[in-house]
């Protein structure tokens, strides 16, 4: 096994800075930011509908960001946001509004997870600093990738786990980090969301709504037919392995996120798949993955093991006695330190066992910060993120380890992450990377 540390991780992807640089005015493929302390952030949106939509919100709701351009596969989604934004420029194609938008700033870029990795490095080329959604790129290679271009550019870059930014999450952080339930001996972490489906691929040609190009939606994946009635678009494609990363990849790296921040982790040793493979072309259910990590000076040990469940999947029942009669929540995570017990459900506060014990023992004090509009205040040359890519990168690369285990169930699979590759499992190889289709070649990953 390769104990490959925090530091030698940085190094080895050329990004051993702290946190991200603030950006420099430069062209041509370099970071453009606002010239002066009174400027606007001109920004564009990759996405109009769903997740875009709130995103966009939340991005114009700060003072100082103009929202320019949109592009979205869907025109009809496009169209309602104008109706917010008359102004707006529309796009059908994201790689014409990048190439026509020359003085934007920064794009947000929330679409299916298969087209992070090719926008957000298309965007970056062209020295735009990047909000991209969780995960980071559907494909471990497009993280690394990712992580390395965005330091080496020094551009600003904020990953959309906004509960990172927020009190209870950070709350979570400050309570390991000061010892309060001791050395972390294990974590278990879950969630009942079930984006999966292990039904075969249906054998018919529908015909796309109007408004809607399926050849853009598909992108940077293989060509197919369009399949109606939500298989694809709008929501579903989270269950399709080619376009989303499951339960796992959609919840992990919110829930990861405080443990991976708390005990301070770094690159899995191993990762171990106990539920069901994928098929041909869904991801399971119900999954269960375990993980060893390098210990760190907030465990116990020379180890740490971090599980993860999905769908109908649990913790076993006597980690789940350890809260007592507290109502589980249909997601979060239990840390098990050698003086106590926290549960950190998703989006509410930490609780710490056994109760009498802590009963006395003061919250600590933290104040919510705004996820987006760090983002936002960074590319004005001001506050860093919270969730830069330095740091969003290495957490989104152990989440999707996790989706490639699921491909080889019951299998310990020992991880070399320097060299990014399996050592004992050569065949899990090809799930790091995959080819993008003809004329979707994209600088930097393909």
């Amino acid at each position: 096994m390769n104990n490959f540390s925090r530091r030698e991780f940085l190094r080895s992807s050329s990004i051993a800075v702290a946190g991200t640089a603030f950006a420099a005015p430069f062209i041509n493929g370099c970071a453009t930011t606002p010239k002066t302390p009174s400027d606007i952030v001109l920004h564009a949106s990759i996405g109009a509908g769903g997740q875009a939509n709130s995103d966009i919100g939340q991005l114009t709701a700060h003072k100082r960001l103009k929202l320019v351009a949109v592009a979205d596969v869907d025109l009809n989604k496009a169209a309602k946001l104008k109706e917010r934004f008359p102004d707006l420029r529309i796009y059908q194609d994201w790689r014409v509004l990048l190439e026509k938008e020359k003085s934007i700033h920064s794009i947000n870029v929330s679409t299916p997870d298969h087209m992070h990795g090719p926008i957000g490095m298309s965007a970056m080329h062209l020295g735009k600093h990047v909000y991209i959604q969780k995960p980071l790129a559907h494909d471990i290679y497009e993280v690394r990738k990712l992580t390395e271009f965005a330091a080496k550019k020094k551009l600003v870059t904020q990953m959309g786990i906004q509960i990172h930014s927020a009190s209870d999450y950070r709350r979570a952080v400050k309570i390991i980090q000061d010892g309060a339930i001791g050395k972390i001996k294990e974590v278990h972490t879950w969630c009942g969301k079930g984006w999966g489906d292990l039904s075969a691929l249906p054998d018919r040609r529908d015909v796309p709504p109007a408004g809607f190009d399926w050849n853009q939606w598909i992108g940077v994946a293989a060509d197919r037919p369009f399949i109606g009635d939500g298989y694809y678009h709008p929501g579903n494609w989270r269950k399709r392995l080619d376009f989303g990363t499951g339960t796992f990849g959609d919840m992990g790296c919110h829930i990861f996120d405080p443990v991976f921040n708390a005990l301070q982790l770094t690159a899995p040793l191993t990762v171990r798949s106990e539920g069901k493979a994928p098929n041909q072309w869904n991801w399971a259910t119900d999954a269960i993955v375990h993980y060893v990590f390098p210990g760190t000076q907030q465990t116990e040990g020379k180890t740490i093991n971090v599980s993860w469940y999905d769908g109908e999947s649990l913790p076993p029942a006597e980690v789940l006695a350890l809260i007592g009669e507290e109502k589980r929540p249909g997601c979060g995570s239990i840390f098990i330190g050698t003086k106590g017990v926290m549960l950190l459900p998703h989006i509410n506060r930490p609780r710490l066992f056994p109760e009498a014990k802590f009963e006395e023992y003061p919250m600590p004090k933290v104040e919510d910060g705004n996820h987006y509009h760090l983002f936002v205040d960074a590319v004005l040359g001001g506050a860093e993120t919270s969730a830069n890519f330095n740091y969003a990168g290495p957490l989104t690369e152990s989440v999707l380890l996790g989706s490639v285990a699921c491909r080889f169930p019951k299998t310990t699979m020992d991880w070399d992450a320097k060299n990014l590759r399996f050592t004992n499992v050569a065949d899990a190889n090809q799930f790091l990377r995959r080819k993008y289709r003809k004329g979707w070649e994209v600088k930097g990953l393909s």
